[in-house]
């Protein structure tokens, strides 16, 4: 099986590894990275096969530094930063949103993926959501976010009580639960949203975007704190992808805008 399928057993692999080189990378032919499972950020197929805007951004960055291959495992947004700390993982390349505590934790690349956050509902919306606060606000509300990711802690942050606030695996998961009435609200990046409720094609669902009050958040490669020489070579490239028009045509067709991509940086994202 090639090295760009997906490869769960990396999940156990040992939490013995040393800061990584690019000549290291080089030597072993491949990199791991951590990835969700969440369409357009990343994707993973019946067969196994990895694509997505994150993934596919990575690959040719790393194909042009000299690594041929990506080995990619599934992780929950909460598990990424400690499996990358923990040595199982090179990079995470899965809509992992920069954010100042995040940035304390890991070596981000600048901005790669951008988007706001959206609510899949009922059709017709009949609760009348429209922001994290409007569920804090009704003591029945339910809404589902991926574990450890942003939407989780915005709807935390807004004043919804944590057994109100429903951990959901993934975006099948969520959309289903919203179907059965299991909870109220599923949030996830508006793009995210928009590819559940397309592959759903079900008429009794809609989307609400962008959530009020939630800001814009971008991504960026995230590395180990002591890989910024990997981090910093990956950057060089990118910088070249963006300056030629090649970043965009990756990232443009899953619904991502390169502009706004390269309308800012890790530094304003970071608060550095």
């Amino acid at each position: 099986m090639r090295k760009t399928l997906l490869t769960l057993a990396l999940l156990a692999a040992p939490a013995t590894v040393l800061a990584e080189t690019l000549d290291d990378l080089k030597a072993q032919g491949f990199v791991r990275i951590a990835i969700a499972n969440e369409p357009p950020f990343t994707a993973v197929a019946a067969d196994g096969k990895v694509s997505g805007a994150a993934p596919d951004v990575a690959r040719e960055i790393f194909k042009r530094l000299g690594v041929p291959e990506v080995v990619a495992s599934i992780s929950e947004y909460g598990a990424m930063i400690p499996g990358l700390q923990a040595g199982r993982h090179d990079a995470i390349t899965a809509g992992l949103f920069m954010k100042p505590e995040r940035c304390e934790a890991v070596a981000y690349s600048e901005p790669v993926l951008c988007d706001a956050e959206a609510f899949l509902v009922p059709k017709g919306n009949p609760k009348g959501f429209k922001s994290y606060a409007d569920i804090a606000a009704d003591p029945t509300a339910t809404i589902g976010a991926p574990g450890g990711g942003t939407e989780e802690k915005l709807a935390l942050e807004a004043g919804v009580p944590r057994d109100r606030v429903i951990v959901v695996p993934d975006g099948q998961s969520g959309l289903k639960m919203v179907q059965d009435g299991r909870i109220d609200v599923y949030s996830l990046p508006v793009l995210s949203i928009s590819d559940l409720l397309t592959k759903a094609n079900d008429p009794n669902l809609e989307k609400i975007s962008p959530v009020e009050g939630a800001p814009v958040y971008c991504d960026g490669a995230a590395f180990r704190k002591e890989d910024t020489a990997l981090r910093d070579a990956f950057d060089a490239e990118l910088a070249k992808m963006k300056e030629s028009g090649e970043f965009a045509a990756i990232i443009e067709p899953y619904g991502f805008s390169a502009a706004a991509a390269m309308s800012t940086s890790r530094a304003k994202l970071c608060g550095e």
